[in-house]
């Protein structure tokens, strides 16, 4: 439990100065965001949003995953989303090797074997993106309700490029 003790006392000062509750839940903007876990990366801030506005969903690599899927179709058909960016990002760790050169290095790491693991990992980050572009713009449960768009962020910039 101490572990978490310094975050907890953050929290503590947070909760002391929050006002925005009573959201509810609606993507005031109207957008889904599905980005990569990487810490370098503000989602709303760099699309000059606010709490409330958009739908973030963050995998490894900014994937369609299964669960991104389904985040990305409730948030159409429930929470006003219209807009679906999808916004992988330069210097992934995602996009460094295959799945299984990523689990090689976990093995390497850590002696435990994730090989035949399916990660999402591909050097070619282009292929990555116009796939899961492609998967939400053919969904039968997406298509024809919302606009999906393909971008890369640049982590060392803070620029958002769109490619689809």
């Amino acid at each position: 439990m101490s572990n978490f003790k310094d975050l907890l006392q953050a929290n503590e000062r947070y909760a002391e100065q929050f006002t925005d509750g009573g959201f509810d839940g609606i993507a005031k903007a109207g957008v889904a965001v599905i980005t990569c876990m990487d810490s370098r990366i503000e989602p709303l801030g760099m699309l000059g949003l606010k709490l409330g506005d958009a739908k973030i969903l963050r995998t490894p690599g900014g994937r369609i995953t299964p669960d991104a899927l389904t985040g990305c179709i409730l948030g159409v058909h429930l929470l006003n989303v219209d807009r679906i960016m999808v916004v992988p990002h330069t210097r992934c760790a995602m996009a460094s090797g295959t799945d299984a050169e990523i689990a090689d290095k976990i093995v390497e790491s850590s002696k435990l074997d994730l090989r035949g693991m399916v990660i999402g990992a591909n050097p070619d980050q282009q292929s990555t993106l116009d796939y899961d572009v492609r998967l939400l713009r053919s969904h039968p449960a997406l298509r024809g309700r919302c606009t999906v768009g393909g971008f890369i962020y640049d982590v060392d910039t803070g620029r958002l490029e769109q490619v689809h």
